[in-house]
């Protein structure tokens, strides 16, 4: 029997694709999604076929996206491992500005523990460095929180090889959040800085935000969509791509992918 692709991921061996839940807000990430109950089916269909890993942000929304996994999910199986992310502010559809300041990441945790009804986030990115606020500061909040208990593993999104470098000698990082797909492999260098440190690589925007059907008939985008996950599973066995969706079908078509053979 042909099994899905698996590997360790803040400390648990899961399935390595997942599922992005920033598609099932509002246009611009904006607000509730057009059905919410709609959207708790397609996370309830998401877990019921085996995902293990949902990663989502509280600036999805804002405040939404958590919410929606409190809904369809909670209680958590044991096996399933959500991230979420804090960092940035949100001042309307499309609108985005990173706050790095530690009493404000601090604020980002304690709501979304309460967002997601959980004591301990089990993987928590800084959404985005903040170029206003020395990294060490960001980070060492972060970790501090860590050491308290009300974060499990810590992650890093949109970050280059420095900028970790300077992250490890802080706080163990879990997992880097970088945008790659095949049509935008700008994050090579930190993919293998990652396989070296034993590191997972978490890729943004996996399908390249629909640029790689621009030029496709409707009919073969779930063949492109197939291809390009498969490549992104077979690029590196630290790579967990997270393709988001707000629509069952095709929720079942990226996981299609997932199974070698």
């Amino acid at each position: 029997m042909i099994a899905p692709r698996t590997g360790l991921l803040a400390g648990r061996q899961v399935r390595r694709l997942g599922f992005g839940t920033m598609r099932l807000t509002g246009p611009g990430i904006w607000g509730p999604p057009a059905s919410e109950s709609e959207a708790i089916q397609l996370l309830r269909r998401a877990v019921d076929s085996g995902v293990q890993h949902i990663d989502t942000a509280d600036a999805y929304g804002p405040n939404v996206a958590e919410g929606l996994i409190r809904k369809a999910l909670f209680p958590y199986t044991d096996d399933l491992v959500i991230a979420t992310k804090g960092g940035f502010t949100r001042q309307g559809p499309g609108k985005w500005t990173p706050c790095g300041y530690p009493a404000y990441l601090r604020q980002c945790v304690e709501m979304s523990l309460r967002q997601l009804s959980v004591e301990a986030i089990d993987l928590y990115y800084l959404h985005r460095v903040d170029p206003n606020v020395p990294l060490a500061d960001q980070v060492g909040e972060l970790e501090k929180m860590r050491q308290e208990g009300k974060i499990k593993s810590l992650g890093l999104s949109k970050v280059d090889i420095p900028q970790l470098t300077q992250a490890m000698t802080i706080a163990p990082i879990a997992a880097v959040q970088n945008q790659f797909s095949f049509l935008d492999n700008h994050s090579e260098d930190v993919i293998l800085w990652c396989e070296q440190n034993e590191i997972a690589f978490v890729p943004y925007a996996p399908l390249s935000a629909g640029k790689c059907f621009a030029t496709s008939e409707v009919r073969d985008q779930p063949t492109l969509a197939t291809h390009a996950l498969k490549w992104l599973l077979n690029y590196s066995p630290i790579m967990f791509p997270i393709p988001g969706t707000s629509r069952v079908e095709h929720l079942e078509e990226n996981l299609r992918s997932d199974f070698e053979g």
